[in-house]
Order: C-alpha cells, then structure tokens, then sequence
C-alpha cells in the first residue's frame, strides 16, 4: 500500500521538502560563514524543517563541524536552561560517551557537573549542576560551546528552538544581557536562533532598545510561492500512482493561502481520499475533515477571547480595514477607540492576527475558514 507523500505534524524529509533555495542558500552561507541567524516567522511555516534540513546538508559535507539541537520548549528557567545547553553541547562535540565525561573534567574549572548515563548514552545523557555554583560561574556554561570548539579544534553550530521561552525565566532581562555580552564575543561558534511565536521573536531581535538587536542576520520567513506548491502538489499525487489538476492543486494552495503547515494536511487529506483522480469534490470533503480534526483547538482559542474580540475578529474576517471608524464600530459592535487599540495588540502578541501595514489578517488560514464557518455562517 502506498503511504502518504504529504507530511505534517513533525520536521518534514528531504523528499517532502519543497522550494526555499534562497533561504537554504542564505542560511548555508550565513551558518558556515560565522553569521549568527535568527528565523522569524508565523507559527508552522518550516522553520524548523528548514534548519534541520540545512544542518543535514552541512554535517554530510563538513566533519568538523559539530551541532547541537537545543529545544528550549519545556526549559523554564535559567537553571533548565543552563543545564539543557551544557548537555546539547557535549553531546555534539563527540559520540562516545566517555569523552563527555573526559571532556567535561577538562573544560569546567570552577563547576563540577553531574553527568549520568544509561544504557542508551546516545540518546540517554543528562547533566545537572548545583544552583548555588552557577550563580557563581554560570559564564564557564555560557561559554562552553566556544571552550569545547577551541580544545578540539572544530567549529560548532548551535541550534536554538522555542527561544522566546527565555521571556519567561525569573530576572530574563538579565540574563539576556549576559547570553548576548559572552555570544557575542565567540569566534569558533555560530548561533542559528528560531521559534514559534513570531511577535515576541521580532520584540526580542528586531527592537532597537534589546540586547539582541543586531545580535546577526535576520530571516524573516515568507510563504512558498503559490506555482512551487502546484509543482509540488502535482508531482507527489503523480509519484504515487495517483493525479491531480494544476486547476485543482491550486485550489488547495488558495484555501490554505500558501501555508505550509496546512497545505501539506490538506493535501494529505486530499490524496487519502482519492481513488484515481482528486477533484474539487475531494478537496472540500478533506477540508471539512481538517477542519473537523483540528476544531478542539479553535474552539479552545475562541473561547478565551471576549465578545469584543471576537467581534474584531468579524471585522477582520470580513475585510474591514479602518477598525476604529464609527461605521465599523458600530456595526461590529466593537466598543470604544480604546477597546479596539486594546484588542488588537492582544490578538496580534497571541499570533492570531498578523499586521500587513494596510490592514489585519488571520496568521492561521484553516482557523480563519473554521472562524468564518462557525460565527458567520459563510460556506465554502
């Protein structure tokens, strides 16, 4: 039976990814060039797939350079997070688990770590360290990745994912200065810095008045062109014995505006249920199915949102560009100027709504569909 070539829900392969040769370009460059990198974009649009799949490429092409893939999602405080970096670093600097234990004996002066091991070390490793040491000399862990890089004579990369969570450590602003103070000041390691929730991403690096402002090259990821996706679409119907239209692989792009996220799921969705040939038929039976499948978190995101937020949301959703004129105030029952002010700046820091310059829209494009279905009774 032939499995789906549609792929969503984790990092995307090789054979599943598609387009963006100018930003693998950029960030090859950029990576193997010393640049520190930063990635910002709305939520599920490959930044991560986009990384791993650069990384991929360098590691097969340069041995001696290291990585080390730091996931910051569940790290919620500067003790976690120290602790998760020595670990990562470690771990990519050598495969043998003796040598971290070596390693950390000669890189570590006035810290002693605790290192365990498993059975599995590979992928079983853990170091911990005394709160009351780091405090002390957290700098020798902030500074490990270049320590390691100049005793064994490589150059490393490191990859940090879900950065904003640093926003939430007790005294962050402080310890922002000091990850910024002791990076910037490495030679043999190059930061690669990406994660989920696009505004307070651009707050922490593209704000004059942060410590990371400037801190390397910025990229700010865009959607996949509409005619890449049709290649896309096509080409991946017709590898597994199965078709679709250019008319009809275009439809999917259009519904889900280019994202990636959801033009792989709708095209999932699409391919499972076609027999031979994928018609509009097809295409509006699986987007009634992503739609069904993902209603549990749409419904869990409205129902936090008060009546006048939501009723923004109407207002956006139905094209209205001038939220605050009493016509639209009033007929979208928004409140005062203030409310309105208030609201927005809620909706756009919650990434449910982007800011283009002339106008607002949904940074989620099956939630808008979900949006517009359920409170505005609009059909598709």
């Amino acid at each position: 039976m032939k499995t789906s070539p549609f792929i969503y829900g984790s990092t995307v392969s090789n054979q599943s990814f598609t387009d963006r040769e100018n930003e693998i370009r950029k960030l090859t460059d950029n990576l193997l060039g010393g640049i520190n990198t930063t990635i910002i974009s709305p939520r599920r649009w490959g930044k991560t797939s986009l990384v791993e799949h650069v990384t991929d490429s360098i590691k097969s092409k340069h041995p001696k350079i290291k990585i080390a893939m730091i996931d910051l999602f569940t790290v919620n405080s500067e003790e976690e997070f120290m602790e998760k970096f020595a670990g990562e670093v470690l771990k990519a600097s050598s495969s043998k688990w003796h040598e971290w234990i070596k390693n950390s004996k000669k890189i570590f002066k006035n810290i002693i770590p605790k290192i365990q091991v498993s059975v599995d070390p590979v992928n079983n490793f853990s170091i911990s360290f005394d709160w009351k040491e780091i405090k002390k000399h957290g700098d020798e862990i902030l500074n490990l990745a270049e320590t390691v890089a100049k005793q064994k004579k490589i150059k490393l990369i490191v990859c940090l994912d879900e950065f904003q969570s640093i926003a939430g450590f007790p005294d962050y602003e402080n310890f922002e200065k000091r990850l910024r103070a002791i990076w910037q000041r490495q030679k043999e390691v190059t930061y690669c810095i990406y994660g989920s929730q696009r505004h307070m991403m651009t707050e922490i690096f593209n704000k004059p008045s942060k410590p990371f402002y400037r801190f390397g090259d910025v990229i700010m990821l865009g959607r996949i062109e509409r005619e890449k996706w049709i290649s896309y679409i096509c080409d991946s119907f017709t590898a597994t014995g199965k078709k679709i239209g250019k008319a009809e692989a275009g439809m999917i792009a259009d519904l889900m505006q280019c994202h990636s996220w959801y033009v792989q799921q709708l095209s999932h969705y699409t391919w499972n249920l076609t027999k031979k040939l994928a018609t509009g038929t097809e295409i509006t039976n699986a987007l009634n199915e992503l739609l069904s499948s993902n209603m549990p978190l749409y419904q869990r995101e409205t129902e936090i949102l008060s009546t006048t937020q939501l009723n923004l949301l109407k207002a956006v959703a139905n094209g209205e560009k001038q939220l605050t004129s009493a016509k639209v105030m009033n007929e979208f029952r928004l409140g005062t100027p203030h409310n309105v002010s208030k609201n927005k700046i809620l909706l756009i820091n919650n990434d449910v709504l982007g800011d283009s310059g002339d106008g607002y829209f949904f940074l989620d494009p099956a939630f808008e569909l979900w949006f517009r279905k359920t409170f505005m009774n609009q059909t598709f």
